[in-house]
């Protein structure tokens, strides 16, 4: 067993017994920084704290880190139009009839991150293998592996969507949109996911101007264009909709045609371990939550 194995399996016992110690040392680990929970500065310090205090229990955040539920979530809050279409919601994989779905769809495990199957062409899809891989994922407690309890309380289902695609054959890329105490203030750009090429990910302010607090933006040369979406616009006033009860959350889009199409809300993103953020980018986004009401 490897370290990074050994590490997973310490994190989930860990967080079982306490998510609190848990999170110390996770923390610890991937930022070689002790975690200041009594007064926290730091963006990934306040992602924390919310994590453990008031995501804790909280019915509201269950509903929305819930790939399935969420949905509802974006119903009340007058947003119907962007949801994908849902083809099919199942508790096991034995109860999904592969000859009704289309040639082309999505998979995805509604509990955690990363649990997605992509099928492109149903007639090359290994029906057995498809279903061998999603009981696995059903059986994970995903919210363990890096103490994150907002996931703990999730009823495990499973999700078909609609396979997304442009009418001109160009991948799909997501914006990632983040905000603060519910005003949307810079997107994450993920360009080349969907290639070959290594993944870059770009963080744009609303002038769209690259914003230099991660390395591929330090490295990113004065002229580089970021193709900039017709539909930006609409994903900041849908982010501001959704994002309204909550101190952070990232608001995660696709432009599909132009048309702006809902992914997920992340609270929090990279387990709150990002090591990512360069210079004093951590405390300028740390700066950007105001946890003042919560924390009395």
């Amino acid at each position: 067993m490897n370290k990074i194995k050994i590490l997973k399996k310490t994190y989930k016992i860990l967080s079982t017994i306490s998510p609190t110690i848990a999170s110390k040392i996770i923390y610890k680990i991937a930022t070689k920084k002790k975690l200041n929970l009594k007064d926290p500065k730091l963006f990934n310090e306040k992602l924390m704290w919310l994590k453990l205090n008031l995501y804790k229990n909280n019915p509201l955040i269950t509903e929305c880190v819930d790939k399935y539920r969420v949905r509802e979530y974006i119903k009340r809050s007058g947003c119907t139009e962007l949801l994908n279409e849902l083809i099919g919601v199942y508790d096991t994989p034995d109860e999904i009839d592969f000859a009704k779905l289309p040639d082309k769809f999505v998979l995805k495990c509604n509990h955690g991150a990363g649990y997605n199957i992509i099928c492109k062409d149903k007639s090359k899809l290994n029906i057995y293998d498809t279903k061998q891989t999603l009981k696995k994922w059903l059986k994970e407690d995903y919210w363990k592996t890096y103490a994150e309890i907002n996931y703990k309380k999730v009823p495990k289902k499973i999700i078909c969507e609609k396979f997304l695609e442009n009418e001109n054959q160009n991948d799909i890329e997501d914006y990632k949109v983040y905000c603060f105490n519910g005003v949307p203030q810079f997107v994450m750009v993920c360009v080349d996911r969907n290639s070959d090429k290594k993944t870059k990910y770009y963080f744009m302010n609303k002038n769209w101007e690259i914003m230099k607090i991660n390395p591929t933006g330090i490295k990113a040369p004065d002229d580089l264009k970021i193709e900039k979406p017709k539909c930006i616009d609409k994903m900041f006033e849908y982010a501001q909709i959704l994002s309204k009860p909550f101190p952070f959350v990232r608001v995660d889009f696709y432009s599909v045609n132009d048309k702006v199409v809902f992914g997920e809300l992340t609270f929090t993103p990279a387990g709150c371990t990002d090591i990512n953020y360069v210079g004093d980018a951590n405390q300028m986004l740390g700066d950007l939550i105001d946890l003042t009401e919560y924390m009395k």
